[in-house]
């Protein structure tokens, strides 16, 4: 998924950016709401993440042109508490609104919870995955290997679809936890560690010695589609 980063503080931006790729998203960025409203007509982001003080016009007047334009979820950032700010932003169609300093996981968390929350009851479009012999469908909740079809818990399924459509991706543990299980579930670590050896047993020709869900020592797991 896109997520566009809209602020004219560049350390921002890039603090931003890096955490949302290290999260699994695509980050766009812009520094004024010229370029804002030009690559989200261009690249039509998932999300935008606005702040509120741009140098040529305000965020609430971005905001206000991007929903005559699309319902794009927005979250609005400022460096003021005021509750008429939030008000203001929540009236123009944010979806949400922190205030800065903000904690970078309260962002990421907010991230994905506003994508979870829009993207409910959406057709799904997503393409399928083909590693080797391996096979996943996430429009028909299907992985095969070869011609031999895969059963697989709901959770096991949603852990192999994500780590295989972002392939070449280290993910912590964390990272997966929030990204699968969800950023408000209270669940262990070592739960992910459980459901990727579950997974090997599965698709790996040798579990003990993984080729498709390798472990990055110290770091956490990732997915290898050149098998």
């Amino acid at each position: 998924m896109k997520v566009l980063v809209v602020d004219d503080e560049n350390p921002i931006v890039e603090a931003v950016a890096y955490n949302l790729r290290k999260e699994g998203f695509q980050a766009l960025t812009a520094s004024d709401a010229e370029q804002c409203l030009d690559v989200a007509r261009t690249e039509r982001p998932d999300l935008i993440i606005l702040d509120v003080m741009l140098p040529s016009a305000s965020g609430f007047d971005v905001c206000r042109m991007l929903r005559k334009q699309n319902d794009v979820p927005i979250i609005m950032l400022t460096a003021r508490a005021e509750e008429t700010d939030r008000v203001v932003g929540l009236e123009l169609g944010a979806d949400d609104y922190i205030t800065k300093p903000f904690s970078m996981r309260e962002l990421m968390a907010r991230v994905k919870t506003v994508l979870r929350r829009t993207h409910v009851g959406a057709v799904s479009t997503e393409s399928i995955v083909k590693a080797g012999n391996l096979t996943v469908d996430p429009n028909r909740y299907e992985v095969t290997l070869g011609d031999k079809r895969i059963e697989l818990s709901p959770k096991e399924f949603d852990l192999l679809r994500f780590m295989a459509t972002h392939p070449g991706q280290v993910f912590s543990r964390q990272s997966l936890l929030d990204r699968v299980w969800g950023a408000d579930a209270y669940v262990e670590d070592r739960t992910v560690d459980v459901h990727i050896r579950w997974l090997r047993e599965k698709i790996e020709v040798n579990a003990s010695r993984p080729e498709r869900l390798l472990t990055v020592r110290g770091v956490g797991y990732k997915f290898r589609s050149e098998v």
